[in-house]
């Protein structure tokens, strides 16, 4: 109860600095000393302490199981183990908005610490319009989203997580992800307020790649978290589903994407300003547009959990305010310096990058169209749809193949003008990622042509990164690997899905099944109590067609608050393939229905990933020589 007074009033508190710090930065602004007024830091750091009270003033909440607390009541258990009592602070909406908040804070008091150098009103105007995002996010959890609302008399007992929410990898998952979303405000703000000042130079991209790096490697392992997610705890086997909140995790990555592209040059030579002014205010609008569509309830996923149209109409209206704030801040300040910087030779790499960014701008618009055209489509004539993966597959893969051709031409080239070097190397790695292809699946699959193309694409951009690392070593390390994790990913990608298989039968204890690759022996079933659930484990044994046994203990979990059944795969992971068994009851019966699946390379997917932050993560370290 105390702890819910204390978390409710620094809500509150921080709203009041907020609006405090507003007017401060602007009688600041106008003074001719150079570092800003040492009084905002201090505000700034106050603000971010009361918004951490409040988090810890909830986790508290959550572990002491504290009921007469909504949010506690409506999401935690006192069965409940206590690492998911934790995680269940932000496996809420409410606690997921104050986590929210938590790092809007965080990240300007570290954007003032960190832009000591920077121009003065540049960073009183960035401090400015990112307060104007803290206050409304501010008033969006005090108004509809209050995660301290009281409730009496007080329940006894809560109603529980939702259990496939009980999981390590989705209680890292929203945190991380969040790092990614809220430092795109940091750029967004940082740039409206370069435009204002006119900074967009190069001094101000050698500044803002740090804060572009950051969202995108953290947006980049937050994605992977929920896709591994995915993969384990929903059971059908898969690490993607182009569903509408993976999508809306997507969208924002491939606009950073572009918007790291566009910084790399900007720092070299003050071109394509617009591209990053536009890209910069374009990936915080999705990563907002990203809140609404799941805070709203207008989507159906098994990531979304809230539904009340308020939310999102205050959402809508919010992200309206600032887009319209962003355009008009663009169209009045914005100049380009240098006109002629924007003029490229058509052989160079500044021309790869524009390039780059165009797939990427398409790839966007598929996967936008995809998300948002079933929405509209229900508003306009309430008919239900759902786009799946061939929709995606047949509009990004053509395009897939042209964009990988680039990537693996573009890194070669030089600044401002170039010439294709080492041409006869490129035509026999070519000719090579071509045979090889060709001999690997020519007995695999009956679209021969297609995946030749595509797999050879991909083959040519793992060879040419490959010989940049041994070659070059450590010069622009962190692009050849963020590449080279580019490619691996589409390679384990595509084999995985040429070479996966599947067994769907019913099968009862001590009943064996026989398949063209092996035969699979259900030996037993056995009980086990948890604190708060039953689990029924059972016994497959898996023998191939070499003789070779496994054996695989999938289970059925009923948990006892909320009631809900699960069921959990068990994975036997090597570095060629993953083994995936799962089980569901068939009601009324003594049969189980089983779910097996190989899934070679599901390893690699998440190595490429990792390989890709990896590059992300060395670039941001790199010494400036």
């Amino acid at each position: 109860m105390l702890a819910n007074q204390i978390g409710y009033y620094s809500l509150i508190l921080g709203l009041l600095l907020s609006v405090l710090l507003c007017g401060v930065s602007i009688k600041d602004f106008n003074k001719t000393n150079k570092q800003i007024n040492q009084n905002i830091l201090s505000l700034s750091f106050l603000q971010l302490v009361f918004v951490i009270v409040s988090f810890l003033s909830l986790i508290i909440s959550f572990i002491n199981s504290d009921f007469s607390n909504e949010t506690v009541f409506n999401n935690s258990h006192t069965t409940k183990p206590l690492f998911y009592k934790i995680s269940g602070t932000w496996g809420n909406h409410e606690g997921s908005l104050l986590l929210w908040l938590l790092v809007l804070t965080l990240f300007i008091f570290l954007f003032l610490i960190k832009s000591r150098e920077q121009p003065k009103k540049y960073r009183i105007l960035t401090l400015l319009f990112q307060q104007i995002i803290i206050i409304g996010f501010f008033l969006f959890v005090l108004m509809t989203s209050n995660p301290f609302n009281y409730l009496f008399p007080t329940p006894n007992e809560g109603l529980g997580l939702n259990p496939i929410l009980q999981d390590p990898a989705l209680a890292i998952h929203p945190p991380i992800l969040y790092l990614g979303y809220v430092g795109t405000s940091i750029i967004f703000s940082s740039s409206l307020a370069a435009v204002t000042q006119n900074y967009i130079l190069k001094q101000w991209g050698q500044h803002i790649k740090k804060w572009v790096l950051v969202s995108w490697i953290f947006l980049t392992i937050g994605i992977m978290l929920g896709s591994i997610w995915a993969y384990y705890e929903l059971g059908w086997g898969g690490f993607w589903f182009w569903d509408p909140v993976e999508n809306v995790s997507l969208m924002p990555w491939l606009t950073l994407t572009a918007l790291l592209h566009c910084v790399v040059v900007l720092e070299r030579r003050a071109a394509l300003t617009s591209w990053v002014v536009i890209l910069s205010i374009t990936t915080f609008t999705l990563s907002m547009c990203g809140t609404f569509l799941v805070r709203s309830g207008i989507l159906n996923s098994v990531h979304t959990f809230a539904n009340d149209p308020a939310r999102g109409i205050f959402i809508l209206i919010f992200l309206f305010a600032l887009i319209v704030l962003s355009l008009g801040i663009f169209f009045t300040f914005h100049k380009e310096n240098n006109k002629s910087s924007n003029n490229f030779f058509w052989l160079s790499r500044e021309t790869s990058i524009l390039i780059n960014n165009w797939f990427m701008m398409y790839f966007l618009s598929v996967v936008l169209i995809g998300t948002v055209y079933p929405i509209f489509l229900d508003v306009i004539s309430s008919e239900k749809i759902s786009v799946g993966p061939p929709f995606y597959q047949k509009l990004i893969v053509p395009f897939l193949i042209p964009f990988l051709l680039f990537m693996s031409l573009g890194p070669r080239l030089k600044w401002i003008k170039s010439k294709i070097e080492n041409k006869n190397s490129l035509i026999i790695t070519f000719i090579i990622s071509v045979m090889l292809t060709f001999f690997i699946i020519k007995n695999l699959t009956a679209d021969l042509l297609f995946y030749t193309v595509l797999i050879s694409a991909a083959f040519f951009l793992f060879f040419t990164t490959l010989k940049e690392l041994f070659i070059k070593k450590f010069n622009n390390i962190s692009q050849t690997v963020s590449h080279f994790g580019l490619s691996l990913l589409i390679l384990s990608i595509l084999f995985n899905n040429i070479l996966s298989s599947e067994i769907i039968t019913n099968i009862k204890i001590g009943e064996r099944y026989d398949y063209n690759k092996g035969e699979i022996f259900f030996k037993k079933i056995e009980e086990r109590k948890e604190s708060n659930f039953n689990s029924i484990i059972a016994s497959f044994e898996i023998k191939n067609k070499n003789g070779k046994t496994i054996e695989l203990k999938p289970e059925i979990r009923i948990y006892n608050q909320p009631i809900i059944i699960t069921s959990e795969a068990d994975i036997r992971t090597t570095l060629l393939e993953d083994k995936f068994l799962v089980m569901n009851l068939v009601k009324g019966n003594e049969y189980f229905n089983i779910r097996y699946q190989v899934k070679p390379f599901m390893v690699w997917i998440w190595i490429s990933v990792l390989l890709l932050s990896l590059g992300g993560l060395m670039s941001l370290f790199k010494r400036k020589i």
